[in-house]
């Protein structure tokens, strides 16, 4: 039940638009609604076109929180057993190899 999770790029990383709004006030304090702004805008729209690709895009974001706490509880026990049968066969001391005398 393992879900992949896909590679982000550096860009795709950077979800801050902090840096972008930051231009677009720099570029109309400069020119006032020059070609610059409307330049900054449409990255500005890009990036947050992005942004909601990426949500609509993330695995679980159609379950509701009571099936993610579900699913949450379903694999801590799925680990639980598994340690449990991991020390069980360790304690077997099927491991332990004689040496050759």
């Amino acid at each position: 039940m393992a879900v992949s999770q896909p590679k982000l790029d550096k860009d795709s990383e950077d979800s801050s638009l902090l840096p972008l709004v930051h231009d677009i006030i720099k570029c109309m304090d400069k020119d006032k609604e020059g070609p610059d702004v409307h330049q900054e805008l449409t990255k500005l729209k890009t990036k947050i076109q992005k942004a909601r690709e990426q949500i609509t895009n993330m695995p679980g974001i159609d379950s509701s929180p009571q099936e993610q706490q579900q699913q949450l509880a379903t694999l801590r026990e799925q680990v639980r057993t598994k340690n449990q049968l991991l020390q069980k066969y360790k304690s077997l001391c099927m491991f332990d190899v004689p040496k050759a005398s």
